[in-house]
């Protein structure tokens, strides 16, 4: 039977002493373990940023001392290879920062929407950090209209709840994501604090997983927001299995 799997962050790289190097955190290293290959195929999707390639070229040295193979799709200006074809011979798709909306506009516009959802039923795992987070829930805050935020309701919907990103380092974040809760907008939301992902399998969240070693509790952690008794309830996730 085919696990679907999708790592949602607030990470996924950590910056090292070199100006612009960056190195794969844990969430990322937990994405190649998981497809039980010796030399997985990664591919980069950073359509958020309209395909910077600064980011672009930063993605690719962080992993060049892993035991994988990278490649990319871009869509700007045009895809570089065909779409179908390019993101179904991967292992795992990483998907990077930015304008959530955008991406969801130009993947629809290019068919993406339709084979990530074929990717992720034929076991492929998905992931990615912020806008590539929110695109595979219902939706979430984000400020790609401006700098106050507002909601992207049309995401993918692979997960069936909402995804509320940098939870910890932005102060709008929180608040509107009780608020979304509140309204029944969102039934749930999940959350993670920068450097924090959660791993999902066959839509269920099933482990909060840090990019750095914990130092103890009160380390970064994920969230899950709902309505309790009528009330909105935050409860932390810690890192490790979730109890569901």
């Amino acid at each position: 039977m085919t696990i679907r799997r999708i790592m949602g962050t607030s990470g996924g790289f950590l910056p090292t002493d070199r100006w612009t190097a960056m190195v794969p955190g844990k969430t990322v290293l937990k994405m190649l373990e998981l497809t039980g290959k010796d030399r997985p195929r990664i591919c980069f999707v950073h359509t958020a940023s309209g395909d910077d390639a600064a980011y672009l070229t930063r993605s690719y040295y962080a992993m060049s001392n892993q035991n994988c193979d990278v490649s990319h799709l871009q869509l700007f200006t045009q895809p570089n290879a065909p779409v179908r074809e390019h993101l179904l011979k991967s292992d795992v798709i990483w998907v990077g920062g930015g304008s959530v909306a955008n991406l969801l506009a130009v993947w629809r516009l290019h068919g993406v929407d339709q084979v990530m959802q074929e990717a992720y039923e034929s076991g492929v795992i998905l992931g990615g950090v912020s806008a590539g987070s929110i695109c595979w829930h219902q939706g979430g805050p984000t400020d790609s209209f401006g700098p106050k935020l507002q909601v992207v309701d049309n995401a993918l919907g692979f997960l069936p709840y909402g995804n509320a990103v940098h939870f910890d380092s932005e102060a709008q974040r929180r608040p509107l994501a009780h608020e979304l809760i509140a309204s029944e907008k969102f039934e749930r939301i999940y959350a993670t604090d920068d450097r924090v992902g959660i791993l999902y399998e066959n839509e269920e969240a099933v482990e909060v997983v840090l990019d750095r070693d914990p130092v103890d509790q009160a380390s970064p952690a994920a969230y899950l927001i709902e309505k309790a008794g009528g009330q909105v309830q935050e409860t932390k996730l810690t890192y490790g299995l979730i109890k569901n």
